[in-house]
This record gives structure tokens, sequence and C-alpha cells, in this order.
């Protein structure tokens, strides 16, 4: 059985910028095209967590007991390890886009987000922080990217600092080579269009390599990580 299990080398190691069981489709895309209230992933994107919908991690998170105990699962788990702070593209907060007409939009996940952590959230326009239950805090950055792995990394206090996406928020820390692991989970997809992850990006120039990579029972798991 592949283990994920942390070693105390892991625990103590210096805090990390991660992403975590981000879902790709076989051609290469991250999230369906036409993103709104109907489709929070873009058209066809939820396709691409189905492997991540039917593991314990996912069913614990809404209350449930079952789900799968695989790869899969173990992969999930993983990711909520050691977090301390989460950073957030605006499209990942939700669809309104341009200046906050009212803050009546709190998110997708209603008032007990799965963060558990404080949430920075990229955006051109400022807003309020937003307290949820449950321990989330919602921060809105207008100072961009390195502003808010700053305030992230402060505020994780030592723990990493899981970047949820989306593709775009990604291809920006990735291409400024920010990110220290990767984890990618392809799922038995095809898309055929929608926003790709990786293209005009050239990660091995940028110091990125394939650490490691098995299959699950859902999709198949992929390990990319900056060479010290």
């Amino acid at each position: 059985m592949f283990s994920v299990t942390m070693t105390k080398a892991t625990e103590f190691s210096m805090p990390k910028l991660r992403v975590q069981s981000f879902s790709m489709s076989i051609d290469g895309y991250g999230a369906g095209p036409a993103q709104d209230l109907a489709n929070p992933l873009g058209v066809g994107g939820l396709a691409l967590h189905q492997w991540f919908f039917a593991t314990r991690t996912f069913q614990k998170m809404h209350g449930g007991e079952s789900g799968s105990t695989g790869i899969d699962e173990e992969f999930a788990a993983r990711g909520f390890a050691n977090i301390g702070a989460w950073i957030l593209g605006r499209n990942m907060f939700g669809p309104v886009r341009g200046p906050w007409l009212d803050e009546s939009w709190k998110g997708w996940w209603g008032d007990s987000p799965p963060y558990h952590t404080p949430v920075f959230v990229l955006t051109n326009h400022p807003r309020a922080p937003i307290t949820m239950n449950g321990g989330t805090a919602f921060y809105f950055v207008t100072g961009g990217i390195h502003e808010a792995l700053a305030r992230a990394t402060e505020a994780a206090g030592g723990k990493d600092v899981r970047l949820g996406g989306g593709v775009s928020t990604i291809r920006q820390y990735l291409s400024a080579a920010l990110i220290d692991e990767i984890h990618l989970a392809i799922s038995p997809v095809l898309l055929g269009s929608g926003e790709r992850l990786l293209a005009g990006i050239d990660a091995p120039a940028l110091g990125y390599h394939c650490a490691e990579h098995v299959a699950g029972e859902n999709a198949t798991h992929v390990m990319i990580r900056k060479r010290a």
C-alpha cells in the first residue's frame, strides 16, 4: 500500500506553499469553460473531481461516515495535513466579477466553509474581512500574489500554506516559481476546452520535476516538486 504518512523530518521542515488535490483532465484542463453560479467548476468541470467526492475525507467534510479508504483517500487526507492558511483566487471564492456591489456573497460553502484557517482571497477590489463558522476567516488581498503569500505565511504560524486555485492563480504562482509542491490528480476525463494548467509554462526551466506518481482507484496522482 502506498503510504503518505508524514515523517518527523517532514513535520519540522520549512513551511511550504503547496497545491493539493488539484484535479486535471487527461488533455490538461484544470477547469471547464464558462464558470457561473450553476457551473462553479466550469461546464464539465465537476467530472474532474469524482475521485475526491468518493473519498472518506470528502464525506467527513460533509458530515458522512463512509467513503473510500484507498490511495485516493490517502492523497485527499494528505492535502489537509499541516495546513495553517489558504490562498484562493477571486474565481474560487465565487462567480461575482468586478467591484463588490454588496457583501451578500460569502463563498460557495455556506456558513461553515471547509478551510478552518485564515483564507486570503486575491482580488482587485477591496472588501472587509469575513469571519465564518468553524475557524474560517476570509481576507481580501489587493496587493497581488506576493502580498497574499506573505500574509498567509505569517498567519500559518509555521505550518504550510495551501494554494487552492483556480487555474489562473496557480499559473501566476508557478510562473514565479513560488510553489514548493504540486499534487495533480489526473482524472480519466477529456474536457476538450476550458483552462489549461501548464500550457506555455516551462516547469523544468523553473526548477520543477516529477517526484512521484501512483495510480489511485479513480485518478492518477502526480507530485511535482521544486528542486532544492
